[in-house]
């Protein structure tokens, strides 16, 4: 049996807390590859499914920072996000703002640079972007060069200069000579090689294990899960609805994800960026837990995130009963939290 048939069990009409009934979940999610799930759940209408007489609103985000300010605000309710801005609210609430419901992306994220830079030698005095201070391509890119022998600052100087800059705004500078490369998500590094020129210097998978590492989260606000898990759980079959169909229905994936990443900013990809984006992403709902130590560790090598435990940022229980009731293998917490 495979993912498909968990939504079977888990799209139940939602209902919420026997207190406060809830009529609205209010989800974020990029406009990236590395965010497909949350377009093809949208576009395929398998959160509506999912949610019954539930209103889904969305908003769009360029990077994790910016959501979890909306998500701390209580602007949303979950957002698909990278694994750094989990980690950092997580550890400055002290536990208290959000947990990880589930993994949605592994992959897909890259440096990429001009001509005449074919080694980490040759970076010196570059200057360089990252979608956003403490995201997960900009804490990647410091502690990469932090490995390669490299001193960056948070406040932009160093041996290598990293700008923060809106990843379309990237490409931009990218094509006029202004940076000198980039470390980025799916489908800005296809963008960056097939309409800049650049060529990819380092491929963040290289670095991992198996090559698998997370580019994309489910993230949930605590409160909001802890008063309506039933909420949760029916969001999670729209989730794992989403990537079953990525699984399921690759030749078809280029033009739905296209369709709705229109529908979002007004602008498809180049048939031949997305499926170089799509070849390099892989879904699933598994979040690697076992990286997150890493991540953390980076985190605070580059000085992007306080010292602090992630002893419970993940909540994998509603996930993997899903998983379970549908004979599908489960998923592990690593030691972090509840599976």
């Amino acid at each position: 049996m495979g993912l498909t048939a968990v939504v079977l069990a888990g799209c139940a009409p939602a209902s919420g807390s026997a207190t406060e009934p809830v009529t609205e979940l209010r989800l974020g999610y990029f406009a990236n590859v590395t965010h497909a799930p949350a377009l093809v759940g949208l576009s395929e209408g398998l959160f509506d499914d999912a949610l019954g007489d539930v209103d889904l609103t969305t908003e769009i985000f360029n990077a994790g920072p910016a959501a979890i300010e909306a998500l701390s605000a209580g602007a949303i309710d979950a957002t698909y996000i990278g694994p750094n801005p989990a980690i950092n609210t997580f550890i400055q609430s002290g536990g208290a703002s959000a947990r990880i419901i589930a993994g949605a992306t592994s992959g897909g994220a890259a440096l990429v640079v001009r001509d005449g830079i074919d080694s980490p030698d040759d970076l010196e005095g570059a200057n360089l972007a990252s979608p956003q201070l403490g995201n997960t391509q900009d804490v990647a890119l410091r502690s990469w060069l932090a490995g390669e022998g490299f001193e960056t600052s948070t406040a932009g100087g160093g041996d290598v200069s990293i700008t923060p800059t809106e990843n379309a705004q990237t490409l931009t500078l990218f094509q006029d000579g202004q940076l000198d490369g980039a470390w980025l998500p799916e489908p800005w590094v296809s963008r960056l090689v097939l309409e800049a020129g650049a060529h990819v210097l380092v491929d963040e998978a290289d670095l991992w294990d198996d090559r698998a590492f997370p580019t994309t989260v489910l993230l949930v606000r605590k409160d909001f899960a802890d008063e309506h898990p039933q909420i949760v759980d029916t969001l999670l079959a729209g989730h794992i609805a989403s990537v079953a169909w990525l699984d399921e229905n690759g030749s078809e994936a280029g033009p739905v994800i296209n369709a709705q990443l229109e529908k979002a900013t007004g602008k498809r990809l180049p048939d031949d960026v997305l499926a170089r984006a799509l070849e390099n992403v892989d879904f699933t709902v598994d979040p690697h837990a076992e990286t997150f130590a890493t991540l953390v560790a980076n985190g605070l090598r580059v000085g992007t995130q306080k010292k602090g435990s992630i002893d419970g940022l993940f909540d994998l229980r509603a996930l993997n009963a899903q998983l379970s009731d549908a004979g599908v293998a489960t998923v592990s917490a690593a030691g972090l939290g509840a599976q």
